[in-house]
């Protein structure tokens, strides 16, 4: 029966070209607005980590002065030198990493190569494990060379290509900032988006660093570092200036795992009684304010999607919504004029169910048209989205998910429209039909 239908819906367009192309026109231009926001928005608002996010924490607490407290205000967004490594040595999760962003200077061994500035990240062994980081060749670095304060380095696949054509080139050095490094590992393409490790100093978006080193090593050095700091004294006492370990400055970002809901339960204990014992000891001031929020409420937190991106979705939004009333008064004019024809298939036998159905069909394949003409729409704006200078421009393309949500919103909101001129439709009387005629 749906073939019968199907074949009434072709037939009608062929009578009706310009009806159609317009009511296709009306619903391609929805669609494609929609999708090409909603395609950004998916983007920006993914999971970076969907088989390790609900085990990955961020652990906040308030180590500043009194000055400018403000009662029930959210804690720090990042943890001092001092308390980072205090939580790293006490292991109370099932793997823990501190870490900071900084920019290093490469020296290329190979002739022909400029010496280049990329971006690294000074952290610590768990690093890779925690956040399920593909090696290209070889691997991280252990416990044991944090501690050591070990000159070995992580370089990313991208990196690798540039000093080495891409070989395997684990036990090779590469010097960084004047030093020699040892390789111990390569990474395989990893671009989590949003960026969700470091949400400090930048948006969330950005290339993954290039290098990453040992805090501990990063310290030695004297290694640049980039990103947000909030210090509550004058930091010049101390021998290290603001990174060093009992400096009044906040700028560790620290991530836990956390296997199991009674794990998390008892390591925001574990937060709150290291805060009364800071407190106790005279380093913190203010009364005890900590939070573990996992990953997705870490980015929510952060406000990750540009308000700008949210306003856009409404708005395409909208804008489907007014084609579709539009598509709905076409197709109520395209069914009127249609009486006749369905009030003498009324009178040979044909039940109102049957009107409806043959209506709605013809809605669905007027969707399904509109949706490719959307479909390429969406292509053209992601494409104009691309060429726009943000960091996440190159990441704004069509997965298989959203393809099957263009095809699946064109088809819902064609039949949506066809629902009241397929009911109108119905509802004419074949004696009233037989008898004009």
């Amino acid at each position: 029966m749906f073939g019968y239908y199907l074949k009434l819906a072709l037939h009608s367009f062929k009578r009706n070209k310009v009806l159609t192309a317009l009511m296709v026109l009306a619903i391609a231009l929805g669609i494609g607005a929609s999708m090409t926001t909603l395609t950004v928005f998916h983007i920006l608002s993914g999971d970076p980590l969907p088989e390790r996010s609900a085990t990955l924490f961020y652990p906040q607490m308030a180590p500043e002065s009194m000055d400018g407290y403000v009662p029930g205000e959210e804690p720090n967004g990042q943890l001092t030198r001092f308390d980072a490594e205090s939580l790293l040595r006490e292991k109370r999760g099932d793997r823990q990493a501190m870490m900071t962003g900084g920019s290093v200077a490469v020296e290329p061994q190979s002739t022909g190569l400029s010496p280049m500035s990329i971006d690294a990240r000074y952290t610590t062994a768990d690093m890779f494990p925690m956040f399920a980081m593909p090696f290209l060749y070889g691997n991280g670095w252990s416990a044991t060379d944090d501690a050591g304060h070990a000159r070995v380095v992580v370089i990313s696949k991208a990196l690798n290509e540039k000093l080495f054509g891409g070989q395997n080139s684990i036990g090779k050095n590469v010097r960084i900032d004047k030093a020699d490094f040892r390789i111990s590992g390569v990474l395989d393409t990893w671009r989590p988006t949003p960026k969700f490790y470091d949400m400090n100093g930048n948006n969330g978006y950005g290339e993954s660093d290039q290098a990453f080193l040992p805090f501990s090593t990063s310290r030695d050095l004297k290694m640049g570092r980039n990103g947000n700091m909030n210090c509550w004294a004058d930091p010049g006492a101390n021998p290290e200036g603001e990174t060093g370990i009992n400096a009044p400055c906040a700028w560790i970002q620290y991530w836990v795992e956390l296997g199991t809901p009674k794990k998390a339960a008892a390591y925001k204990q574990y937060l709150t009684n290291y805060s009364d014992q800071q407190r106790a000891a005279g380093r913190f001031v203010l009364p005890t304010n900590v939070r573990l929020r996992g990953l997705m409420e870490w980015l929510d937190y952060n406000k990750v999607v540009p308000g700008d991106v949210r306003l856009q979705v409404w708005l395409a939004l909208g804008f489907l919504l007014v084609c579709l009333l539009n598509t709905v008064g076409l197709l109520l004019a395209k069914f009127l004029r249609r009486s006749g024809e369905l009030g003498v298939r009324r009178a040979l036998g044909a039940s109102r169910k049957t009107i409806f159905m043959q209506c709605l069909v013809e809605a669905g394949v007027i969707g399904l048209a509109g949706g490719i003409v959307g479909l390429a729409l969406a292509w053209l704006g992601l494409w104009g989205v691309r060429q726009q200078p943000t960091d996440y421009a190159d990441l704004a393309r069509l997965d298989p998910s959203m393809l099957l949500t263009t095809f699946g919103l064109a088809l819902i909101a064609s039949l949506l429209a066809g629902l009241l001129p397929a009911w109108s439709a119905m509802q004419v009387s074949p004696a009233m039909q037989l008898k004009s005629q």
